[in-house]
């Protein structure tokens, strides 16, 4: 169960002290289940599926900050790419914590609980997603995490704030940029230059220098997500004149996620004190496609919202009317799974076993 405590004196990790101008009282939304210490905050990195705003005030073709984007979200479109919830929305509430704001607009004591880097069309690579102008790659994200960090250390002091860091979850889900909008598009050289196992071994190489660096700045709990089927998203469906999944690009995708696998290993034996898990997106979204109708869902090869073949050649247009039943939809636009699907990883990723997420869930990662 879940238990709102007010922290006052003396302060928690993350409770603001008397070096700003006024104490402040913090409300906390804290798990009290097994009487487990709390996961204080959330920090994410990551793409357009965990975006949740922070490409709003940048010069980007991707963004999402528009109707019907929101339809079904208290508060209506803030730049997720989604009707509703993203799957760390799911996953924050789980763990008992606030929405994670976005980097783009947290400020005060809402970095307390955590912030959200994400940014549509970033990839472990700078350069994916230039087709989209601006957008926040992997590596600036972890820079502007250096900033949020300086901001807390200053208040709070480098031992409360390590202490912290320890507890909190960091979640990262990059990658499929690297594909989607790298790899896979014309204009960019990468698919000369090298063969699906040789780009998925210069991706997890850099990826793995960045989780480091996370690392050295403090975090210890690391949750990373897998890429899913991308050869089943309706960009990819519309592609094909009878709309069946591409092979092809399920098997280009398979050699990164065998390469996270591995890395995660590494990391979790080599960087002292870290705890690495996996989800494993493809293993759901697996699941899911074959088991839809057990799921409650009965459209899994179109979008909600979209035009075109599959509603997937033009993604989601301002003001479209999207389709009524959105939770009976596997995907909300050409690319993103609609509020249902994200809601269903989310608890999977948080409480399911080692069929989608390992060597350990969530819940038992945010326990230790």
């Amino acid at each position: 169960m879940n238990a709102l405590i007010a922290f006052q004196q003396p302060p928690s990790p993350f409770t603001l002290t008397s070096q700003l101008p006024n104490p402040v009282t913090l409300n906390v939304l804290v798990s009290c289940q097994d009487g487990g210490d709390s996961v204080p905050a959330m920090f994410i990195f990551g793409d357009s599926l965990i975006d949740n705003g922070n490409n709003n005030n940048i010069a980007s073709f991707a963004k999402a900050n528009y109707l019907p984007y929101g339809i079904d979200f208290n508060g209506g479109p803030t730049g997720r790419f989604s009707n509703g919830y993203t799957m760390v929305d799911a996953i924050a509430e789980l763990l008992g914590l606030p929405l994670i704001p976005a980097y783009s607009e947290a400020s005060g004591e809402q970095l307390l609980h955590g912030v959200n880097y994400a940014s549509a069309a970033a990839g472990i690579l700078d350069i994916t997603g230039r087709n989209f102008v601006g957008r926040i790659p992997f590596g600036q994200q972890i820079k502007n995490f250096q900033n949020t960090l300086d901001q807390i250390t200053d208040n709070l002091g480098a031992n409360n704030v390590a202490t912290a860091l320890a507890k909190s979850i960091f979640f990262v889900g990059m990658g499929s940029n690297d594909y989607l909008n790298n790899y896979l598009m014309p204009n960019y050289p990468t698919r000369n230059q090298y063969n699906g196992q040789q780009f998925a071994d210069l991706l997890v190489q850099q990826y793995s220098q960045q989780l480091t660096r996370l690392y050295n700045l403090g975090a210890r709990k690391f949750v990373i997500s897998g890429l899913g089927l991308m050869g089943c998203i309706p960009s990819i469906l519309a592609q094909n004149p009878i709309g069946s999944c591409s092979q092809e690009v399920n098997l280009l995708v398979q050699p990164f996620n065998a390469n996270v696998k591995t890395m995660l290993n590494n990391l979790n034996s080599n960087l002292p004190g870290a705890k690495f898990t996996f989800i494993d997106i493809a293993s759901m979204f697996q699941d899911l496609l074959v088991n839809a109708r057990s799921y409650g869902f009965s459209v899994v090869n179109r979008g909600c919202c979209g035009i075109g073949r599959n509603r997937g050649q033009i993604t989601c247009l301002p003001f479209q009317t999207p389709c009524p039943n959105r939770d009976r939809y596997v995907f909300w636009d050409a690319f993103h799974p609609t509020e249902a699907v994200n809601i269903l990883m989310g608890r999977r990723a948080f409480s399911g076993d080692a069929s989608a997420v390992y060597p350990m869930n969530i819940e038992q990662l945010a326990r230790l």
